[in-house]
């Protein structure tokens, strides 16, 4: 029988090698993948490590689907930096695309272009309202917040679903699950023309700027962490374990609905119920890929992101599931979680007194 040994000390280097690691770990085990499933490995490998990113129309791509990815997981960090585990960003991603598509359908013909500033601030209201729900169930009733923001995903899903099949279905779409088309004056302005990429990568550039002032450079964010770290420490300097779990919680809940408002005023311009396309949930892995730093996540985004394309390239040209993007995923979460295991702990033989 084998037993896990805590290292005395770890070392710091392969810390910092272990994503590198888990990202050659999940490349030889998708060469595995692939030949079970009777593909061509370099083919398979080709659709997620090069078409991603062997054009300038393919770099747009990318940096129109790291974009949330960036966004969200800059406020996971937060939160896993102060021990707060909020599970639930893809709702808070939805009620902030709820949001923000709302104000965008109030648009007419005498609206000006300052409404995507209100549907940008309408989605970052609405994740925060929805993040403040966990806040409050655990902090006046110590409810877990990792069941509770998890559970209230899907509430927000199934608002969606009711919105889109009800109140606010478009009566000229044909009967289907859809709001209306927004406006060309409420779309998220666009950096290059011929591209979808839009304006969203300079925010997101702008709020990894942001948090890591916040994280590393601020008071604010020193007390975050400490009440994170050590709970009994930041009682004694004085620090509220209260305001951190609010302040973390409302600034994730922001950051997710900020991304959820960008997108369906960005590439999908209007509310359907396929908005949630699973970056709250893979935002999670984004943030422990990139070691909670912002400059981490922005690298592990783009690896994310080349998951993403790469699993559509691969349903199209190589007739695989659409699943195959989430198993990339996992694959990925998983070899990282070995590798930080071996990295702080080491395997020992334990040898069992025969029993006489």
């Amino acid at each position: 029988m084998f037993r896990l040994e805590q290292r005395p000390q770890p070392s710091k280097l392969m810390g910092l090698a272990s994503p590198l690691l888990a990202l050659l770990i999940t490349v030889a085990l998708g060469v595995s993948l692939f030949l079970l499933l009777g593909k061509d490995p370099l083919r398979g490998l080709q659709m997620f490590f090069w078409e991603p990113i062997r054009s300038a129309n393919a770099w747009s791509e990318l940096g129109l689907k790291a974009t949330p990815l960036v966004l969200i997981a800059l406020g996971l960090a937060v939160c896993f930096r102060a021990n707060v585990w909020n599970i639930g960003a893809e709702g808070q991603f939805i009620i902030g695309a709820l949001a923000g598509g709302f104000v965008a359908m109030q648009a007419d013909a005498n609206t000006g272009r300052i409404i995507v500033l209100w549907i940008l601030l309408a989605g970052m209201l609405g994740g925060m309202a929805w993040a403040g729900i966990t806040a409050l169930l655990r902090a006046r009733f110590n409810a877990n917040e990792i069941l509770v923001s998890l559970m209230l995903v899907y509430v927000a899903d199934l608002l969606l679903s009711y919105l889109v099949y009800g109140p606010w279905k478009d009566p000229q779409g044909y009967n289907f699950p859809q709001s209306i088309s927004f406006l060309a004056v409420t779309k998220i302005p666009r950096l290059f023309d011929g591209s979808r990429l839009n304006i969203g990568v300079l925010i997101a550039a702008a709020a990894v700027l942001g948090f890591w002032v916040l994280l590393f450079r601020s008071y604010a964010g020193f007390a975050l962490q400490v009440g994170g770290l050590a709970p009994a420490a930041a009682r004694y300097a004085g620090f509220s374990s209260t305001r951190a779990l609010w302040t973390a919680l409302l600034l994730s809940g922001a950051m997710a609905g900020l991304a959820g408002a960008l997108e369906v005023a960005g590439p999908l311009g209007q509310l359907t119920p396929y908005v949630p396309a699973g970056y709250g949930f893979a935002a999670i892995i984004v943030a422990f890929v990139g070691r909670l730093h912002p400059v981490g996540i922005v690298f592990s985004a783009i690896l994310m992101s080349m998951f993403y394309i790469g699993g559509e390239l691969a349903q199209t040209r190589l007739g695989l599931p659409k699943s195959i993007t989430g198993v990339f995923q996992g694959l990925l979460l998983f070899s990282l979680l070995a590798c930080d295991t071996l990295i702080n702990y080491r395997l020992r033989r334990s040898l069992r007194a025969s029993s006489t």
